[in-house]
Parts: structure tokens; C-alpha cells; sequence
């Protein structure tokens, strides 16, 4: 089964977690799932309130360091069909990281700061853009994590099933 919403289509999820180990948890458990290809992160940011009331506000997902590994892959596939494989990896680790930092797409900061001045001293959000879940193997792998979802991009239908699936998943 699919994400929900399904396809490509981009989805944002806010999840709310009583300490920041616990969502530090669940963006771990979020990196395994996309190395196994089970879910396609395309951003992601840990927020956190200080005791004295003060975000802090941490992006999880590096783009200029995903844009020099893609980058050094393709420059290092062209470098050998030119024999010279060295100089293409470097110059396509430099075009990829360039691109990245010059790539703003992911979760709106300003809406970051919105969501971190609403969470308590001590208590964490964890903002997810994602898409191409792969919900029936991903939802084993988040039960026993303690988390409140806050907000979605999804329908009120889909997300309706979402809150389901969550809530027979940590009845199991």
C-alpha cells in the first residue's frame, strides 16, 4: 500500500514528540526507511524549544551534500566515457553542490518558526516533506515511537486514514 495520497505528489508532516531524543529517534528510523527505498525524503528539520523558551531550529537534510554526491556520480559515469574520470568526479561534485545550494525547495522556514514558537520547553516537532511511502512497511517500523501529528498536506479523507493506520499500528 502507498502513501495516502499517493504517486509523487509531495506530502508535509509535522509530528510532535515529548523531547528531542524521541524525534531524533524517529528522523533515524526515517533515513533507514529511505535507504531501503521505502520512503523518499526530500526535506526535513528538527525543532526543538529551549528551557528559556528559545527555538532551535535544526534542517536534517543536507541538499548541498546530496547535490556533490549526485554531482560526483554522473561527473565520475562522463569522466570515463572521456577517459579522465578523476576530473569529471571533481567537476560534478562541485556542479552538484552548487546546484543544492542553490536549490530551496523543502519546508517553509517561516513556517518552521511558526510551528517552534507553538510547541513547550522541551518538546520537539519534527517536519517531514516526503513522498512514495510505502505506508504498510514503514508503519512497523514508527509503532513504538511516541508521537502526536500536528498537521499534514494530506486531505482530510487521507489523513483521516493515516490517524487510523497509526492508531491500529500501536494497538499491535
Amino acid at each position: 500500500m502507498q502513501a495516502p495520497a499517493g504517486g509523487s505528489k509531495e506530502n508535509l508532516f509535522v509530528l510532535k514528540f515529548i523531547d528531542e531524543a524521541t524525534a531524533q529517534r524517529m528522523l533515524d528510523v526515517i533515513t533507514q526507511l529511505q535507504t531501503q527505498k521505502l520512503i523518499k525524503c526530500d526535506d526535513a528539520a528538527l525543532v526543538t524549544r529551549r528551557a528559556d523558551g528559545r527555538p532551535k531550529i535544526r534542517q536534517a537534510h543536507n541538499l548541498v551534500g546530496a547535490g556533490a554526491m549526485g554531482g560526483a556520480f554522473w561527473g565520475l559515469l562522463i569522466g570515463m566515457l572521456f577517459l579522465n574520470p578523476l576530473a569529471g568526479m571533481a567537476i560534478g561534485a562541485g556542479a552538484g553542490a552548487l546546484s543544492g545550494k542553490m536549490t530551496d525547495i523543502g519546508i517553509d522556514d517561516n513556517f518552521i518558526k511558526q510551528v517552534a514558537n507553538s510547541i513547550q520547553p522541551g518538546e520537539a516537532a519534527l517536519f517531514l516533506l516526503t513522498r512514495e511511502a510505502v505506508m504498510d512497511k514503514i508503519m512497523p517500523q514508527i509503532k513504538d515511537i511516541q508521537f502526536q501529528v500536528i498537521q499534514t498536506s494530506l486531505s482530510s479523507q487521507d489523513e483521516a486514514q493515516l490517524r487510523e493506520m497509526l492508531g491500529s499500528a500501536r494497538a499491535q
